[in-house]
């Protein structure tokens, strides 16, 4: 007898973020549980929002497959896609509104999309890590109980390889040395400081901030190359550090702030004052841009390329990347493997030197944030 509700769980992964990805989705009968179909794929590389979506295409494939005529809940704990495909956020991703099209395409009318907690979301995580293991040649893991029942939430937020620095097989990892600029008008008044704005010069402070990370850096050596912003703040800081390195700077403008439109040179209270709609949008989700403006989502990719060409260009050297706030902590959620909400929760120094080394495989290593 054909099921008359089912759910789907699917999720996706990525080693690296981007690196070697795969994606898990299984299709159960809503009032039984039982399992009807499953599949877990590795896709090559990919990020992980890519993986998510890719799993949930493969879900719907089965439903159509082996239930096309049941009512459908997809359950996820991307909320992302969960949002995304229920039409509460937008689509701005370029990578994201092809896969958004094609599962817009499979999904029957009348879908339920529910967020759940990663927890509650472990089969179809044990189908990704599975399909990743066996496309990376690792030993393959042991089965975890199926669907609802509970797991440990921080087992399965667990890293993949949690002894970096004691695999070799990684080899020698590319190192970004992340250089937040030195203080400025706007620093010291909280203001919104983009890359569209004013584009204020280092004041004296800032200039003995750069004098101090010049004489750090070169204390602890290493530095084969310097990247900057194209911004003002970013590249006297970098000249100041070039000269006592005796290196060339080179910009590079994905190492740029986000642009904060309209907001840019305002204190966040003259924000939240002018503009309260649009700023509690903006802190309530990072695919919102402010007028005129970046979304955090946008600025992410600009900033993921950016490290994936250094990285690429850079094998197993260190390089030195004078930049801002925003790109240095995506840089560091990205490495973390957070959520996007965690870049609320990072301070940064002017001046402080933030270390990530990224090995060939696409790990991750953090080894210093906000060094002063």
């Amino acid at each position: 007898m054909a099921p008359r509700r089912v759910v789907i769980e699917a999720d996706g992964g990525s080693r690296g973020n981007p690196g070697p990805a795969a994606y898990g989705a299984l299709v159960r009968d809503a009032d039984t549980g039982e399992l009807i179909a499953e599949k877990g794929e590795a896709i090559g590389v990919a990020t992980n929002n890519v993986a998510e979506y890719r799993g949930l295409i493969a879900g719907l494939e089965l439903v159509r497959e082996h239930a096309p005529d049941a009512e459908l809940e997809v359950r996820m704990d991307s909320k992302l896609v969960v949002e995304q495909m229920a039409g509460r956020w937008k689509v701005k991703h370029p990578d994201m509104r092809p896969l958004a099209i094609e599962a817009n395409r499979l999904a029957p009318f009348g879908v339920t999309w529910t967020w759940i907690p990663r927890a509650e979301n472990s089969h179809a995580d044990r189908l990704v890590n599975e399909a990743l293991d066996a496309a990376t040649g690792r030993r393959k893991r042991s089965a975890r109980p199926a669907a609802t029942a509970p797991v440990d939430a921080a087992a399965e937020a667990a890293p993949t390889n949690p002894m970096v620095g004691w695999n070799p097989d990684l080899g020698d990892p590319t190192t970004l040395v992340l250089l937040r600029h030195g203080r400025t008008e706007h620093t010291v008044d909280k203001r919104f400081s983009g890359s569209e704005g004013t584009d204020p010069a280092l004041d004296e402070i800032g200039h003995e901030q750069a004098a101090a990370a010049a004489d750090w850096l070169q204390r602890h050596g290493g530095i084969d190359a310097i990247v900057s912003s194209p911004l003002t703040r970013a590249r006297e800081t970098a000249a100041v550090v070039a000269k006592r390195l005796g290196l060339v700077v080179e910009e590079d403008d994905g190492l740029r702030e986000a642009s904060f439109g309209d907001w840019d040179g305002h204190t966040f209270a003259e924000v939240r004052e002018r503009w309260p709609a649009e700023l509690q949008a903006w802190l309530g989700s990072s695919s919102v841009s402010p007028p005129g403006g970046e979304s955090f989502d946008d600025v992410a990719v600009r900033v993921r390329r950016t490290r994936d060409r250094l990285v690429r260009s850079n094998p197993g050297r260190t390089v030195l990347a004078v930049t801002h706030v925003t790109p240095i902590k995506l840089l560091v959620r990205a490495a973390l493997d957070a959520p996007m909400s965690a870049i609320y929760h990072m301070e940064l120094a002017p001046g402080s030197v933030t270390v990530i080394c990224w090995y060939g495989d696409g790990t991750p290593s953090l080894r210093q944030f906000s060094v002063t």
